[in-house]
């Protein structure tokens, strides 16, 4: 496996382990509305990555950026698209967390890796190797079991799919610094944050600094707990085909699962042990197969010698 693979799948692995915890950050704040959490998740979020701009000597790089606007119409267009894709994508996520559809949520980063592998090969001229094919319809079938099981049509599973799915091929295809490119999409969608967050806070609404230190505390570390796994995954995004990425995000939602089920009390059945045994045997084949066996095989045998 070349490096360069090796440090997208890494830098994969990382998003989507953060993500896969957060519902029980979300939940520790689950009094706040979701709007008002959104608001301060765009708003720190935006601060965090100018802190980490400055202390990273990039604020410049910023400038300079910002300034291509006028030159490059369709890079602002690009971010200001990628930017309301995850905002929308944030307030779908919390809002179905606090509402008790932790299992829901799940189910729609079980369809993301779909949507990915589908973008990636129609948009970005990807292609699978017979395994990978195989790896996909296995992962197909799981999904579709899970859906079926669920009920009723899982508008939330499908939002959070496709707008993530979306966001994720933008990213691809915007070839600008990782931090440079976060630091603009939060700078598009911070004023409108700013302004709802100071309306609520001259009617005396806000639960930002209203006299509960933890809630504070966690508001305004929303900025570097939001940023932190975008910054791992658009880094990862830019280094790995978007076929693969699609498959390691199965990581995040069979977390949320294990929390909503063993921490959450949220159901779980036979059904869903059968759709996560061909979702995860599709991910251990394709894991398998992006391994460069021979090379590792090598590297064993000269430490040997």
């Amino acid at each position: 496996m070349e490096n360069h693979n090796r440090e997208g799948i890494l830098y994969a692995i990382a998003a989507y382990t953060t993500w896969g915890i957060l519902p029980i950050y979300w939940k520790l704040i689950g009094d706040v509305t979701a709007h008002e959490v959104l608001a301060n998740r765009i708003f720190w979020s935006f601060w965090f990555m100018i802190l980490l701009l400055v202390f990273s000597k990039k604020l410049p790089l910023l400038i300079t950026s910002l300034k291509q606007f006028r030159k490059q119409p369709k890079l602002f267009l690009a971010l200001a698209a990628a930017s309301v894709l995850v905002s929308g994508n944030w307030f779908l996520f919390i809002w179905s967390v606090n509402a008790d559809k932790v299992v829901e949520s799940s189910l729609g980063y079980y369809i993301n890796p779909l949507v990915s592998i589908i973008l990636g090969l129609l948009f970005l001229k990807e292609t699978l190797s017979k395994i990978q094919i195989y790896s996909f319809f296995l992962a197909l079938i799981g999904v579709l079991i899970l859906t079926i099981s669920y009920g009723k049509f899982p508008w939330v599973s499908f939002g959070l799919a496709f707008s993530f799915g979306v966001y994720g091929l933008v990213k691809k295809m915007i070839k600008v610094d990782s931090s440079i490119g976060l630091a603009l999409e939060t700078l598009v969608i911070m004023p409108v944050a700013f302004i709802y967050l100071s309306i609520h806070m001259y009617r005396g609404s806000s639960a930002l600094f209203s006299g509960s230190f933890k809630t504070d505390a966690m508001l305004i570390a929303s900025g570097a707990v939001t940023a932190i796994p975008l910054l791992f995954f658009a880094k990862g995004v830019q280094k790995i085909p978007l076929y693969l990425m699609g498959f390691i995000q199965y990581i995040a939602p069979t977390m949320m699962l294990i929390l909503g089920v063993f921490l959450y009390g949220e159901p779980f059945g036979a059904t869903r042990l059968i759709a996560f045994a061909f979702i995860w045997s599709a991910l251990a084949l394709v894991t398998l197969t992006s391994v460069n066996w021979k090379q590792i095989k090598g590297t064993h045998k000269r430490k040997a010698a």
